[in-house]
């Protein structure tokens, strides 16, 4: 089996690493996504909650069960929204 060869010293000065900038995230302009996206999850499910605790009798009575559907409308808005995040 051949030797392996040995590896010569460089020499034994330390050179420090260059010095980086941090870079700076464009967001492009969409700073609203996700607060917007955040209030209809969170607008979606209060929705959906008020309509349980209260027995049906909010937050629109005459829709009756279609409150659920209306709860998860804005959930649903809100990852339709998502897909805007960059």
């Amino acid at each position: 089996m051949p030797k392996s060869r040995v590896r010569k010293k460089k020499d034994d000065t330390y050179t420090p690493p260059e010095k980086r900038q941090a870079t700076k995230l464009d967001m492009g302009g969409r700073r609203w996504v996700a607060p917007v996206m955040l209030a209809l999850f969170v607008i979606g499910l209060a929705w959906i909650v008020v309509y349980y605790v209260t027995q049906a009798d909010l937050p629109v009575e005459s829709l009756g069960d279609w409150n659920i559907v209306v709860g998860f409308g804005f959930i649903a808005l809100g990852f339709v929204v998502s897909t805007q995040w960059k």
